[in-house]
């Protein structure tokens, strides 16, 4: 006898049998973000120093960007950009802290003003897969505001404005906020680790984002004891060579790989797009990017470029390898295109969908812009390998189209302009030869400050002594 159901019921079932195969089909995302971890500081980067053979086997598993960018070249503001995709004029964050940083006597403008906190208004990545049903967790180093929970996570542990763990701080008992001690002498970026696991075993039935934002591998530079001792006994070479330093990348690595092997016993990496990078360069006074030049607070490559590893099985062939300049304001955009998620009316976004990189497809060359209204005092004179020895970085703006780069520093006008495919370290500034290439490049970089109203200053500072900045450069040179 055949059985029929009520139409009532039926189309129940059906919406329920139709949301429960959307909620499955929906890929989970994984986005693990690694504080000041350097471009080459991996093995499938290059690196003979550095052990990280769990990132390596992800590298070999989906897509590796060679030329792969942070929006800014420090934490707040990088971090700001990759969850709103907007350039920095947009949202205002360019720094952390004070815009006026260095000496007042070597600043020969006043900067522009730094916003703290990306404002409450903007629709972030959290919160477009939080409206398209998803469970999103943060485990980690947030810095943008006060509380991730306010802008789309459910589960928060660990985040806030804190930028680092503070003195000691990746021992328990721990410095930060939103996180129970855990047993004396636990180490932060195991307990960040199993927060994050216990959080994809709770919702393994739900599409869900996790977001594992490590506070490693920034200072305090603190390693296991053991895994210090091991690489102290190991040779290094071309400044990468502190055993504290790789033991802090090493544990990153062990913990990336339990998160690994926990997706596959749950049966999801098959439906999981996961991203892996870095916030912004390294630091030059800790570890080197040869061929890059400088580190963390500078807009040459070693500032900026950053290693970045995408894998969606069945999606991104294995073993891929893509040239095509990225950006992490392209990820949010990605993201929504996969999940199907909307761009609110009036809304914009600086990144891109590069999903078409995926399936092998080409994309329109495009400009990168990077804009810096505002000063970084240097780390080490003698090691930050900067334009001089008392800033990582003045004012200025920053254009890549190609292979050419351009730097726009705003004190005097002056442009530098290297050809990244010859001159990857930007030693030969051609802006006097290329002139032609210089001038169209300006004529990019000034549009695309006019559309974006990006700031630049120009009013000179009262306090500037140019005797007193030439004695500071000639000391620090000379030390």
């Amino acid at each position: 006898m055949k059985r029929y159901t009520s139409g009532f019921l039926g189309a129940s079932l059906l919406i329920y049998l139709l949301l429960s195969c959307e909620a499955k089909s929906k890929p989970n995302i994984i986005l693990i973000n690694v504080d000041d971890l350097g471009w080459r500081d991996l093995g499938f980067m290059g690196s003979d120093y550095y052990e990280t053979p769990n990132l390596d086997k992800l590298a070999s598993e989906g897509m590796f960007f060679y030329h792969a960018y942070a929006a800014a070249a420090n934490c707040a503001p990088s971090r700001a950009s990759m969850m709103s995709s907007k350039n920095t004029p947009r949202h205002g964050v360019y720094t952390v802290d004070n815009s006026e940083r260095g000496n007042e006597k070597t600043r020969k403008i006043i900067p522009t003003p730094n916003r703290d906190f990306l404002p409450d208004s903007i629709y972030t990545l959290a919160m477009m897969l939080k409206d398209k049903g998803y469970v999103n967790g943060t485990f980690g180093k947030w810095h943008i505001n006060k509380d991730p929970l306010q802008h789309g996570f459910h589960v928060n542990v660990g985040g806030s404005h804190h930028g680092n763990p503070g003195r000691e701080g990746y021992i328990s008992p721990y410095k930060i906020d939103f996180i129970e001690d855990g047993p004396d002498g636990e180490y932060l970026t195991d307990r960040l680790t199993q927060e994050a696991i216990s959080f994809v075993e709770k919702y393994k039935e739900k599409p869900f984002f996790l977001y594992l934002p490590f506070y490693s591998v920034h200072t305090p530079i603190m390693g296991k004891k053991k895994l210090v001792e091991k690489f102290e006994n190991k040779p290094g070479s071309e400044g990468q060579d502190r055993a504290d330093y790789a033991a802090m990348v090493a544990s990153v690595d062990e913990n990336i790989g339990k998160l690994l092997g926990v997706l596959d016993e749950l049966n999801l990496t098959e439906n999981t797009f996961l991203i892996f990078t870095s916030d912004n360069g390294g630091i030059r006074d800790i570890s080197y990017q040869t061929p890059l030049r400088a580190g963390k607070g500078s807009y040459y490559e070693g500032g900026i470029r950053v290693p970045l590893i995408m894998r969606w099985p069945g999606n991104i062939p294995p073993g891929s390898k893509s040239d095509f300049p990225v950006t992490q304001m392209d990820f949010y955009p990605t993201i929504r295109s996969i999940v199907g998620g909307e761009l609110r009316p009036g809304d914009v976004m600086d990144g891109w969908d590069i999903s078409p990189l995926f399936r092998q497809q080409s994309m329109d060359e495009r400009p990168l812009f990077w804009h810096f209204p505002i000063y970084l005092q240097s780390y080490n004179p003698k090691e930050d390998d900067g334009r001089d020895p008392l800033f990582r970085t003045r004012p200025g703006s920053v254009v890549r189209k190609g292979k050419w780069k351009l730097h726009h520093y705003f004190e005097d006008g002056d442009y530098e302009l290297y050809d990244l495919e010859a001159d990857p370290g930007e030693r030969a500034n051609l802006a006097e030869k290329e002139t032609a290439i210089r001038d169209q490049l300006v004529s990019v970089l000034n549009a695309w400050r006019l559309e974006i109203n990006a700031p630049v200053p120009s009013q000179p500072n009262p306090l500037y002594d140019p005797e007193f900045e030439r004695n500071l450069i000639n000391e620090s040179r000379n030390d």
